[in-house]
């Protein structure tokens, strides 16, 4: 892993790797490119899904180059909002993805995504579905601060609208929490070959201890970080893990991945 340091003391991951045609073409693998902050691109064999793709429009500064922008890519079979935080939900992205045949979110978030036009499929927590040879279940989640925000909180939110994914794959299982504090029912999951690990050290996250907790859990799980290295924010915990103090501290280190926003990762099933 490489970790540079900007001189806002901030961790940052390596240069972006732009992204092209030939990274949605049909392929004998499953590939996983972190996209910057919380976003994530999965292309199983030909099955191209992104998860909570925040491409253009964000609402703060960046500090990294994003690996595409969203008319430049080609086609998606799904995309996949866990909450609606606007690092998560961005309209401006899902507007701009010409291409997608449906969106999948929880129920309150699919409803969101109809608002704006588009073809939202909403699903309680522990239901499953499918798109193309990928087996996708919504995984609970607790990260509802917005209730106690005056600012935010213009509805109650409930637990049920917040989620994690775990997708099963010909090439194993990926496991996505989401921006969640730990909850007793992520530790006893089916045991993921990939974590897709948000490791911010926030109240309304997993907290570091938490994260380093999860990661022990499953010892044998690959750890790609995310929700760190991309947004100007230093005073915001949310957006500042570092990846190698999070590696030191947990068992087998070197499953701890920082990629370059664009980066491949190819999943291959555990012992």
């Amino acid at each position: 892993m490489k970790i540079n340091f900007n001189e806002k003391g901030q961790a940052i991951p390596s240069t972006t790797i732009p992204l092209g045609e030939k990274n949605f073409e049909k392929i004998s693998q499953t590939e996983i490119y972190w996209l910057g902050n919380a976003s994530i691109f999965i292309n199983s064999r030909g099955t191209k899904i992104m998860v909570d793709p925040l491409l253009e429009g964000f609402d703060m500064d960046l500090l990294i180059e994003m690996p595409i922008l969203p008319e430049k890519i080609p086609a998606l079979d799904a995309i996949l909002i866990t909450h609606d935080d606007n690092d998560h939900f961005s309209k401006p992205t899902l507007h701009d993805i010409k291409n997608c045949k449906e969106f999948h979110a929880p129920q309150f978030v699919a409803n969101l995504i109809r608002d704006e036009g588009l073809n939202g499929i909403g699903h309680d927590i522990g239901e499953n579905f499918s798109v193309g040879e990928v087996n996708i279940k919504l995984t609970p989640a607790e990260h509802n601060w917005k209730n106690f925000s005056a600012k935010h909180h213009w509805r109650d939110y409930k637990l049920e609208d917040y989620c994690g994914f775990y997708f099963e794959t010909l090439d194993g299982k990926i496991w996505l929490p989401g921006d969640s504090k730990l909850l007793e029912e992520q530790l006893k999951m089916p045991k993921p070959d990939v974590i897709l690990m948000d490791f911010a050290d926030n109240s309304w996250h997993i907290t570091f201890e938490g994260a380093v907790k999860m990661a022990n859990t499953y010892p044998n799980a690959e750890l790609i970080c995310i929700h760190w290295g991309s947004v100007d924010a230093p005073q915001m915990n949310t957006f500042n893990g570092n990846p190698e103090k999070f590696a030191n501290a947990v068992k087998n280190p070197e499953r701890v991945h920082a990629l370059a926003p664009g980066e491949k990762f190819i999943l291959k099933k555990g012992e």
